[in-house]
This record gives C-alpha cells, structure tokens and sequence, in this order.
C-alpha cells in the first residue's frame, strides 16, 4: 500500500499570481459551466481561492450569449439571459453540451431539440449555430459561443485585478473525451487565453 502511495502523483495545478504588468505573472481558474460559468484567481500569499466578481457583482456569470436583431450587439451573461423571451431565436445557452461533438450524435439532437436558436450540420460534421444579425445569418461554432462568455470572464478578471490576464486553467466534466477537451482548449484560445491546462470538475474541486 506504501509502495501505491508513492507512485501516485499529486495532481498539481500551475500556482496563480497576482500583480501589476503584462498577465503573464497571472493564472486565473475558470470553471466553464453549461449554465453558469465563474473565475477565480489565488493571490500570491493568500493561500486560498479569491472569487472574481462580474461587472454586476456576482460570483457567477450565465453561461448565455445573445445577438440583437436590430444591430447585432453582442450580450453575453445575465443581459443575454433577461431578454431571451423577447429574442429566442437569437439567444444562445448550454452551448457547452454540443462542444466538441458531431451534428449526427444522438445526444446533440436531442440537446438540439431544447434550444431556442437554430442548430445545423456545419463542416465536418460540426454542430453549428445559426442565428440572424442584421437580417443576415450566421453561423457559430460552439466553441466560439463558449469563447465570447470566456472573453467576458476574462474582462472581468482584468477589471478586477487591474492587470491583463493571458494565462488560465479550464475545467471540463470528468466524462469529456479528447475531442470535447480540446474545443474546450480552442475556445480559450479563441478568447485570447493561454491554456495551460484542462481539469476534471471533481478534481478542481478538491483543489
């Protein structure tokens, strides 16, 4: 059993900082959920997780997207929550269930069914979501939607910490498989984030 012990690796996690400069001296903690997202950032010293508020003061940011009809304005949180009613078609939530799938996967047509906005076969195969901006549509792929709620994180803890952020780690449900782990990755990517690692949910939350 000691034998065991010792060939088991601690999971370890790159040790955020915070301080004035260029985000490369920071590393926030981003929990990317179906429904609401949060990130969180350890200050050098402090010994425990800070949780960054949004621009509205809260812990938690709705993991929702929305694009007006009128000029395409892009809301991203609670805003793009509050008007869903008024704008389904062009509102986007749980876009963190159709990341990194294919279009024929059962699942994702069932998921489709309970969307308000449109989902279509993209290239690939890929998921895509297609909405209408100035009397045009466009296409979204679920990463991108997943990025533009990373990108306001992100704002938030830049706001907070009163330095640019570029480096985070990202957590995903333990059951993600490679392909669900890496459109996760892109999307930080996409946000402007350097990922430096993908965590399961469970183990974060033992961190």
């Amino acid at each position: 059993q000691q034998q065991q012990q010792q060939q088991q690796q601690p999971t370890t996690v790159p040790e955020p900082a915070a301080g004035g400069g260029d985000g490369d001296d920071v590393v926030v903690g981003i929990d990317l959920g179906t429904t609401y997202s949060a990130v969180s950032v350890v200050r050098p010293g402090a010994g425990r997780v800070e949780m960054i508020p949004n621009s509205n003061g809260a812990h938690t940011t709705a993991s929702w997207v929305a694009f007006a009809k009128e000029d395409g304005t892009r809301l991203v949180g609670d805003a793009a929550k509050n008007q869903a009613a008024s704008n389904p078609g062009n509102t986007v939530n749980d876009a963190k269930r159709l990341i990194g799938r294919a279009f024929s996967e059962s699942a994702v047509q069932a998921d489709a069914k309970h969307l308000s906005c449109r989902v279509e076969e993209g290239p690939s195969g890929k998921p895509m979501i297609a909405v209408e901006v100035c009397g045009e549509k466009r296409s979204f792929a679920p990463e991108q939607i997943s990025a533009m709620v990373l990108e306001q994180l992100k704002a938030d803890a830049e706001a907070f910490l009163g330095q640019a952020v570029k480096r985070a780690v990202i957590t995903v449900p333990a059951h993600f498989n490679d392909a669900q782990r890496q459109a996760t990755k892109d999307a930080g990517t996409i946000a402007g984030l350097d990922v430096l690692r993908i965590i399961n949910e469970p183990t974060a939350a033992a961190i």
